[in-house]
C-alpha cells in the first residue's frame, strides 16, 4: 500500500495534478510512515522507491524508532534520547533475537520431556549472540499470548526466563556483598533476595525505593505540623544525622504515627510462616510482615530522616536499636530497643528479654552488618521451605539455599542439604557429585555420608543412560482393554472431590508393595488389579488414582497446575490437547479423548 502511494516517478504532480506523497512536507510524511497499520517490510518497500522515502525512513530515524517501539513498547526503557542507535538494526536484532528464542524453546519439550531440565540445558542460551534483554523480551511475549493455547510453549519459556533472571541477580547479589559495609544499603539486600525468590514478578529496587520515599514524605508532613523547623524537613534530610536525642524522638513518634495509625502496618500474628511476610515488596502491598522484614523497612526511613537505626540480630524476634548515650557504645544500657513487628514499640534490655521469655547475653544485643541480616533473611526462608510439603519441587527451599551458598560458598552444613535435596528430587546428578566433592574437599570426615551419596548418585546415571526411549502405550493391546479413560480428560476424585486431568496411565497399579500397603488400596473393590492413572490436581500436586474413583467431571474447567505445560499443548474447553511429547507414549488417546468428550457433553455445553 505505502509502496504504490509513492507511484509518481518523480515529484511534483501526476498526471491527475494531484500531490504526491514526496511532494508532502517532511514532518507529515514521518507521520504517516509512522502510521501503526504498517509494518516493518510496508517500510522497507518504502525506503527502496525513491531518494526522498529513503532519506524518510533513514535507520537512526524516526520512523525505525516508531516501528522499533510499536513492536516492542517495552524495551526503549533500555535507550537514553541522547543515544544515537541505528533503529533499523536493533529491530533487526531484536526480530533475530525472537526467532532464536522461539527456536530454543520449541526445542524444550523435546530434549527435556523426559527429565528435569539440566544443570547444562541452559549452556546455549548463555552464549547467545543477542543482548540478553531482547531473548528476555521475546520470552515474555509467549509467556503473555493470549487464550489457552501454547501451552508447552509458556511451560518452558517460563522455566528459561526463570533461569535467566536468576542467574543475573546472583550476579548482583555478589557485587552487592563485594562492596564496602557503608554502602551496602539494607533496602537493597532485601530487594535482591526478594528477587531472586520471586524472577518473573515485576520488582525493582527504583519501584520500592520510590514506595518507601512516598511514606517517608507522609512522615515529614506529620512532623511539619508537631514542629515545622525540624531539621528533617530540609531539603537533604536524611544526608546528616541529627545529633539531638529528642529530635530522632520526634522522627521516630511520626514514623510510628504513619506506618502504624494511619498506613496500618502490622506483625502478622495470623500467618506468620506464610512466605510472603519475607519479601520487601509484598510488605509493602500487604503492610504486614514478620520483625525482620519491617525493621528492614523501619530503619530504611528512619535513616532518610536522619535518625541512625542499627540492626539487632536477637534470638527469635529481629529487633533495631537507638543510641542514647555516646555514640557507638559498647554499653548495651546505653540504647533503647525498637521492635518494629510491635508497632514500633521501645524497649529497655529486662523488656527485651521478656518479649522471648528468657535471658539472653549480652552479644545478642550487638549490631549486625547488612549480610548477616541477609543471612537471617535467607534463613528464615530456608526453614519455610523445609516446612512446605506441598511444594513438591521445593522450589522455595532450592532458592533460599542458592542465596545462602551464594553469601557462604563453603557452608559444609549446606552444601550437603543442597546435595541431598538434589539427590531425593532425583535431578541433577552430575552437579550432586560436584557438590559432593566440594563437601569432601572442605571437610574429609564427611567421607561416609558423601560415599553414600556417590554411589547411588552414579547408579541414578548408569540406570538413565540404560533407558531404552519412551514406553509406548496402545489402547489396542489386549492388557489394555479395561482402561476406561483417556489422556486430557478432566475428571473429578469421587471420594475426595478434587478437579484433575489425566496425564498417564497403567493398566495395573504399579507402585511398591509399601505406597500401595500405605495408600489402603487393597480396601478398594478391585484393590491394586485395576488401571490407575497418574493425574495433574488443581491443588498444584500430582496423584496416582485408582479408576474406580475417578468419574467424569460434569463441568470440566482449567487445571491451575504449574506443570500443565509440560504435557498439554491447548485447553480446548473440555480437555487438554496431548502435546507431541506426551502423544507419542500415547498415540491413540487423542481420538478416544475426542470421542468421549463428544458423548459426554453433546448436550450443548459446547
Amino acid at each position: 500500500m505505502a509502496a504504490e502511494a509513492a507511484g509518481p516517478a518523480g515529484p511534483g504532480t501526476g498526471s491527475g495534478g494531484g500531490t504526491g506523497l514526496t511532494d508532502l512536507p517532511g514532518e507529515l510524511l514521518e507521520l504517516i510512515l509512522c502510521c501503526d497499520v504498517l509494518g516493518a517490510a510496508d517500510i522497507g518497500r518504502v525506503s527502496c522507491t525513491c531518494r526522498r522515502l529513503r532519506e524518510a525512513c533513514q535507520p537512526r530515524g524516526k520512523v525505525w524508532r516508531e516501528r522499533f517501539r510499536l513492536r516492542w513498547p517495552s524495551l526503549l526503557k533500555y535507550y537514553s534520547h541522547s543515544d544515537s542507535v541505528s533503529w533499523l538494526e536493533e529491530y533487526k536484532a531484536r526480530h533475530n533475537a525472537g526467532l532464536e528464542a522461539q527456536r530454543i524453546v520449541a526445542s524444550f519439550s523435546k530434549r527435556f520431556f523426559s527429565e528435569h531440565v539440566p544443570c547444562d540445558g541452559f549452556s546455549d542460551i548463555e552464549t547467545l549472540g543477542c543482548p540478553s534483554h531482547f531473548f528476555e523480551d521475546e520470552l515474555m511475549c509467549i509467556l503473555n499470548m493470549e487464550g489457552r493455547k501454547g501451552l508447552t510453549w509458556k511451560y518452558y519459556a517460563k522455566k528459561i526466563l526463570y533461569f535467566l533472571r536468576q542467574q543475573n541477580i546472583l550476579k548482583n547479589l555478589k557485587e552487592y556483598l563485594q562492596r564496602p559495609t557503608e554502602r551496602q544499603s539494607f533496602l537493597e539486600g532485601a530487594v535482591l533476595i526478594d528477587q531472586y525468590c520471586n524472577p518473573l514478578s515485576d520488582i525493582c529496587l527504583k519501584s520500592v525505593q520510590a514506595q518507601v520515599d512516598d511514606i517517608t514524605d507522609k512522615v515529614r508532613k506529620v512532623l511539619r505540623t508537631k514542629n515545622p523547623r525540624h531539621p528533617s524537613l530540609a531539603s537533604k534530610a536524611g544526608e546528616v544525622l541529627i545529633p539531638e536525642v529528642e529530635l530522632q524522638r520526634q522522627v521516630l513518634d511520626a514514623m510510628n504515627c504513619v506506618l502504624y495509625e494511619q498506613l496500618k502496618y502490622k506483625g502478622n500474628e495470623l500467618d506468620y510462616y506464610n512466605s510472603l511476610n519475607s519479601y520487601i515488596h509484598q510488605v509493602l502491598i500487604r503492610r504486614t510482615g514478620i520483625p525482620i522484614s519491617l525493621s528492614v523497612l523501619y530503619l530504611t526511613i528512619a535513616r532518610q530522616l536522619g535518625v541512625k537505626l542499627e540492626p539487632v540480630n536477637f534470638p527469635s524476634h529481629f529487633l533495631l536499636r537507638w543510641c542514647q548515650g555516646k555514640e557507638g557504645s559498647t554499653d548495651i544500657f546505653d540504647y533503647t530497643y525498637i521492635d518494629a513487628f510491635g508497632k514500633g514499640k521501645q524497649l529497655t534490655v529486662k523488656e527485651c528479654e521478656y518479649l522471648i521469655g528468657h535471658h539472653v547475653t549480652e552479644e545478642f544485643y550487638g549490631v549486625v552488618t547488612s549480610k548477616e541480616v541477609l543471612q537471617r533473611m535467607v534463613g528464615n526462608l530456608l526453614n519455610l521451605g523445609k516446612r512446605e510439603s506441598t511444594d513438591q519441587s521445593y522450589q522455595l527451599l532450592r532458592d533460599s539455599l542458592d542465596l545462602y551458598l551464594a553469601m557462604y560458598p563453603d557452608n559444609v552444613q549446606h552444601l550437603m542439604l543442597q546435595a541431598r535435596l538434589y539427590f531425593h528430587l532425583g535431578i541433577w546428578p552430575e552437579k550432586v557429585l560436584d557438590i559432593l566433592q566440594h563437601i569432601q574437599a572442605l571437610d574429609p570426615s564427611q567421607h561416609g555420608a558423601v560415599g553414600y551419596l556417590v554411589q547411588h548418585t552414579l547408579e541414578h546415571i548408569e540406570r538413565r543412560k540404560e533407558e531404552l526411549g519412551p514406553e509406548v502405550k496402545h489402547r489396542s493391546d489386549e492388557k489394555h482393554k479395561e482402561v476406561c479413560f483417556s489422556i486430557g480428560l478432566i475428571m473429578k476424585h469421587k471420594r475426595y472431590g478434587y478437579n484433575c486431568v489425566i496425564y498417564g496411565w497403567d493398566p495395573a497399579c504399579m507402585m511398591g508393595h509399601e505406597w500401595i500397603r500405605n495408600m489402603n488400596v487393597h480396601s478398594l473393590p478391585h484393590g491394586p488389579h485395576q488401571p490407575f492413572y497418574n493425574v495433574l490436581v488443581e491443588d498444584g500436586s500430582c496423584r496416582y488414582a485408582a479408576q474406580e474413583n475417578l468419574e467424569y467431571n460434569s463441568e470440566p474447567r482449567e487445571i491451575p497446575h504449574p506443570d500443565i505445560g509440560r504435557y498439554f499443548s491447548e485447553f480446548t474447553g473440555l480437555h487438554y490437547l496431548a502435546n507431541t511429547e506426551l502423544e507419542i507414549r500415547y498415540p491413540e488417546d487423542l481420538e478416544l479423548t475426542r470421542a468421549t468428550v463428544q458423548k459426554i457433553y453433546s448436550s450443548g455445553k459446547e
